[in-house]
This record gives C-alpha cells, structure tokens and sequence, in this order.
C-alpha cells in the first residue's frame, strides 16, 4: 500500500503507556484543579467530580486524556495517514450529498480504556463508540492478525480502520440508531441478523473508501486487495466460531460469514458507490 508522504490526520489520540490526564467533556484539567476539587469534597462535601466539571466547563463524565503519537512511530503514522485519507473521502462523498462529515477520532490504547460505552478492553479487538463518535484500537491486534488469523499486509490494516470508519458513517446518517431501536423490539436470533447486515454495510463502506481513495492517490499495490479480503475472511463468524469452538452457529452471528464479508467489501471497492452497500434490502447477503 502507497501511504508515505501523505496526510496525517489530527484526529489521533494516543493513550498507550498512560501519562495522559483526567479530562472532562474533553478538557484536560491541571494538578491544581484537582487539589480545589479535592478540597471542596472535604469541606464541604461537594462530589469532586462536580467541582471538576464545574472548573473544566465540561460534562461530568471523566475520561483519559491522551496526546498525540510520538512523530517517530512508524505505525501510529500509519494509521494517522490510513484516517486522514477516510477524512478526505467521505469529506468527499457527504459534499456530493450536500452534508457534512463530522471527522471521527482514532484513539490509540494499551490493554483498557475509558470510554462512553463503558471500559474498551484490548480483547474486544477495534471498536467504534457511538456515544462519543471515536475509534478506538489496541495497535497489538495487528500482531494478533499476523499470528492467529495469518493476514499481514499494510491494507488489510487500512481495511480494519475503514471498517470501523463505515460504522461512523452510519452513525452520522442515522443507520445505527435505526438498526438498535429495530433490535430492541425482536427476538435474539432476528437482533443478530440485523447486527450482520449492519456489519456488512460497514465492510461495503470500507470498500467504498477504497475505491475513491485509489482513484484520488493511488494507494493500492499489487495484492492490496487479495490480502484485504484475507482479512475479511479470516473475521467471518464462521471461521472465527470454527477456531474457537469447533462448530458453527449461524444464528449466533453479529458480523457476518466470511464469504459475506469478502462479497460486501468487494462490492464495495468494485463500485465505489454509497448506494451499492444497502445491506437492508436485499434478500441475499
């Protein structure tokens, strides 16, 4: 993949190996505002996580507060880079539409963090949070792809990052909130098919991006896209279910089967077209 020397992204927060603050409604607060919220909690019995608010300006909810990546770590590079080219498509894609697209935040992590949807645990693999609109990966999980999965290559990464980025996408159209007030009102087995298509659609959206961001820079390689469908693939809930537990249980799914996943993303790269990715009206996916 073709990323050096392009953009950057200013949208990545980086939180591994702690040294980051406390922040409220994403304001950090100093030393000395804590010691005054600290004090007020003895005295006078104030929560100090009012007090802090009250002094930050900000919502009360706590969060770490990261900073941004070291200039000479190759890897955060690259998904700085990878972020700014899914900013500058569907910047793109939304102007087409005459909409705005609100940038999503990349949050780079160790082991566990704070976020709106509760503690983000490595395990989960990457993640977006539509609470706060932000992505959040443990940069280890590419290890994990290389070692358990045996998928490498630069855009097989990119295509995670996409991923997630689609699932900011329908978050910012209105398709995830439509999608979990639907799964509320239905049996398990109906929820998790309406969390597969949603999956899907994010797989046709990382697609999506792919194919204008070639067009526009020229990202791809000769075997780009065979190792980004490797990817695909090797995350289908059948072949993840067989390595885990030796059988297959379709209606257990909540992202899709690997064959699935390799046809929405190539549907997506293939056309280059939003419209194409309608995983909710179609009888074969």
């Amino acid at each position: 993949m073709r990323w050096e020397g392009n953009r950057e992204s200013e949208n990545v927060e980086d939180r591994r190996g702690g040294g980051g603050g406390i922040g409220f409604g994403g304001k950090s607060v100093g030393l000395g505002t804590v010691v005054i919220a600290l004090v007020a909690s003895l005295f006078f019995g104030v929560d100090p996580v009012t007090v802090l608010n009250l002094l930050s300006g900000g919502s009360p909810q706590v969060a770490e507060v990261g900073r941004a990546p070291p200039a000479d770590d190759r890897m955060a590079k690259f998904v700085s880079t990878v972020l700014a080219d899914t900013e500058d498509t569907w910047t793109e894609l939304f102007a087409a539409e005459g909409s705005r697209y609100d940038k999503p935040r990349l949050v780079l992590f160790s082991g566990a963090t704070p976020t709106a949807c509760g503690t983000g645990q490595s395990a989960m693999g990457p993640f977006y949070c539509p609470a706060d609109q932000q992505i959040y990966i443990d940069l280890e999980f590419y290890q994990l792809m290389k070692e358990r999965f045996r998928v490498s290559g630069e855009f097989a990464q990119a295509y995670v990052i996409a991923h997630e980025v689609g699932h900011h996408v329908q978050q910012l159209t209105g398709i995830s909130e439509r999608v979990q007030a639907a799964r509320r009102r239905v049996p398990e087995a109906q929820a998790n098919a309406l969390s597969v298509r949603l999956e899907l659609q994010a797989d046709c959206f990382a697609g999506v991006w792919a194919y204008h961001a070639n067009r526009a820079r020229s990202i791809l390689e000769s075997g780009d896209v065979e190792a980004a469908l490797n990817a695909a693939s090797a995350i289908g809930d059948d072949a993840l279910q067989r390595q885990s537990q030796g059988q297959v249980v379709p209606d257990s799914f909540t992202h899709g089967s690997s064959e699935q996943r390799v046809r929405w993303f190539r549907r997506g790269i293939e056309s280059g077209k939003v419209g194409a990715c309608n995983t909710f009206e179609t009888d074969r996916l």
